[in-house]
């Protein structure tokens, strides 16, 4: 089969077209012949070097894929062969085939192609455990989200507003706060105001309920200073670097709650209690209409490298795609 492999560490440069064996399913696996492969973040910090993948998985960069379902391993009663499915994976998404855990396949949602299903899983996944099983995030609370034009905001806000939340964003340029608006946020130029006071104005000085923060160190005093009484602080990635000197004292005062997580080194079992949630909660909004995956641009295969350029440029708003089919 056809795949992107990882050269060495280096730049975009190094994502290299190349043949290898096709992958067989396992017990309790399926093989995908895979349509679109989603782009995002630790696929960028994979090909540097710094975010190696598991033992167990592929080297192959790409945590999602969209397409059928064409042989089962033992133990495996769904998804049948032939189903159109997307599906969380540990690695080997930049390929025409990729093997997936079954129980981390969803169907694709009557309507969807190939493109916006495989735009999914990985942020899907990722926003639902952190902002309302971590998180906790309740119908009339208020949430604010950095980085809010990105495959996650778009994710966050849009899921956050169907169950009745109020969402702030933070982004980097005008054009990226009126994209963010459109999709039900009130956003703050981050580079033109204070998010801080910004919040501190919208809110009447009460804070917000929580917080999804994607910059890591640099933020997480302003953060604190965010949140309300009995807030919430959930970081899922560290873009700013990881370390911060910290003041504890509005933690306590404030009732505050500070955690975090990451998805791909989690079990097979606890995805799969997240995947049974969107299942239930989330796929009724994406078939109804009321939430979709924002698709920025997509590449082919062979063009893995312009896709990760774009990725580091920051241009984007949305979410990137492989198309692989």
């Amino acid at each position: 089969m056809a795949a992107v492999e990882i050269a060495q560490s280096g730049g975009p440069e190094v994502l290299q077209l190349c043949r290898r064996p096709m992958p067989q399913p396992g017990p309790g696996e399926v093989l995908i012949k895979v349509a679109a492969a989603g782009v995002n973040r630790p696929d960028v910090m994979q090909r540097k070097g710094l975010y190696p993948p598991p033992p167990e998985a592929s080297d192959i960069p790409g945590l999602e894929v969209a397409g059928k379902v064409v042989a089962l391993g033992e133990s495996v009663r769904e998804p049948a062969i032939g189903e159109s499915v997307c599906a969380l994976v540990s690695g080997g998404g930049y390929a025409e085939y990729c093997v997936a855990a079954a129980a981390l396949c969803l169907p694709m949602p009557k309507g969807f192609g190939p493109i916006d299903a495989a735009a999914m899983p990985e942020t899907f996944f990722t926003v639902w455990t952190n902002v309302f099983e971590r998180g906790g995030l309740k119908p009339g609370e208020s949430m604010l989200v950095h980085g809010g034009s990105s495959g996650i905001g778009t994710t966050a806000i849009q899921l956050a507003r169907a169950f009745g939340a109020s969402v702030f964003v933070t982004a980097g340029s005008a054009e990226k706060c009126r994209f963010c608006e459109q999709l039900g946020a009130t956003a703050i130029n981050y580079r033109e105001e204070d998010f801080v006071d910004r919040i501190r104005a919208l809110t009447e000085s009460k804070g917000v309920n929580l917080i999804l923060d994607m910059i890591g160190g640099p933020y997480l005093q302003r953060n604190l200073s965010c949140l309300a009484a009995d807030g919430r602080l959930v970081v899922i990635a560290v873009q700013g670097g990881p370390k911060a000197e910290i003041n504890l004292l509005p933690i306590f005062l404030n009732r505050l709650t500070l955690t975090g997580s990451t998805l791909r080194p989690r079990s097979v079992e606890e995805k799969a209690t997240i995947a049974d949630a969107l299942r239930r909660k989330v796929w009724p909004l994406l078939e109804s209409g009321q939430v979709k995956p924002v698709v920025h641009a997509t590449f082919t295969l062979a063009k893995a490298a312009e896709a990760h350029r774009l990725m580091e440029s920051s241009r984007h708003m949305g979410k990137i795609v492989l198309s692989v089919a």
